[in-house]
């Protein structure tokens, strides 16, 4: 190819699936009790040990790719006379997609002959990876790398994110949650629903009382959502932290209601730079779509 197609670590599918697609990804940093290591897709710490820590009351914090990190990932590309199409995590809830423009303008007074485009995904975790998937599987039927980069812009508000938590400590932390509402929540056994709107930002819909009613309620939103409805025939992706009986409670109902599926729908960890800040208990459908606008 002419040009190679790269993401960031919080796309949140597996290792093993972005090599299988040919998707490089630069990763994130986060802090475990004050110690840093990279978001690598649970290589260095996996994923249960991550967030059994947290629920013993690990501290934890992030940081986005620095514009030198970005400046290195992307030279070897460049130097091999490759343009590159990259895709950051949502500018709706961190400032990256900054860092890598800025090293892009670094890299194209070096490389002047070469195309950077580096576009925003107004996506995360594996919603965000399956626009990857999507975008990768468009790469291969032979587009350019300027008709890939006018596709993701054009497509990605059809990319749609609906999530729940069982668990709001970790949100009150973030600031997403208050403390008041999340002792309500606790007693009165809510779980919000939230999504992600037009701009790449986390906003909270609903609030539903039981787990039961609210993975009800996450698949109805790709009921009302999806394209083409129940004939919907496209991919779909769950990510989860560390409570996969819910994830597969929403993946049974999924496939029960949208027998035309292309494949089973697929269960992927939430990472740990997500992770990070949504904690244990947390289950995200991802699903195309109409287009999300507000």
């Amino acid at each position: 190819m002419a040009y190679v197609l790269t993401c960031c670590s919080p796309a949140d599918l597996s290792k093993e699936h972005f090599d299988a697609i040919r998707v490089p990804y630069v990763c994130f940093h986060y802090r475990l009790d004050g110690v840093e290591y990279a978001d690598d897709l649970g290589q260095t710490i996996p994923f249960d040990e991550f967030y059994d820590r947290m629920a013993k009351g690990a501290d934890t914090s992030t940081s986005q790719v620095s514009i030198s990190e970005y400046v290195d990932f992307f030279t070897p590309f460049l130097a091999e006379g490759k343009d590159v199409v990259h895709v950051t995590l949502s500018s709706g809830i961190s400032g990256t997609i900054n860092s890598a423009r800025n090293a892009a303008m670094i890299l194209q007074e070096r490389f002047p002959e070469r195309k950077i485009f580096v576009i925003d995904s107004l996506g995360a975790s594996s919603g965000y990876g399956l626009l990857m998937d999507t975008a990768a599987a468009k790469r291969d039927e032979g587009l350019s790398a300027e008709a890939l980069a006018k596709w993701i812009e054009d497509n990605r508000l059809k990319l749609h994110h609906w999530f729940f938590s069982t668990d709001l400590s970790f949100y009150v932390k973030g600031g997403r949650v208050s403390k008041t509402a999340a002792v309500f929540g606790g007693l009165l056994d809510i779980c919000p629903l939230l999504n992600m709107d037009n701009l790449g930002r986390l906003i909270p819909r609903y609030k539903i009382r039981t787990k039961k009613k609210v993975i009800r309620e996450c698949v109805k939103k790709m009921e009302e959502h999806a394209r083409d409805g129940y004939d919907y025939d496209g991919k779909c992706y769950i990510s989860m932290s560390a409570c996969f009986p819910e994830a597969r409670a929403v993946a049974d109902l999924v496939e029960e209601k949208f027998p035309k599926l292309n494949g089973k729908v697929e269960i992927n960890s939430i990472g740990n730079l997500i992770g990070s800040h949504t904690g244990p208990g947390t289950v995200a459908l991802f699903f195309w779509g109409d287009e999300r606008v507000d």
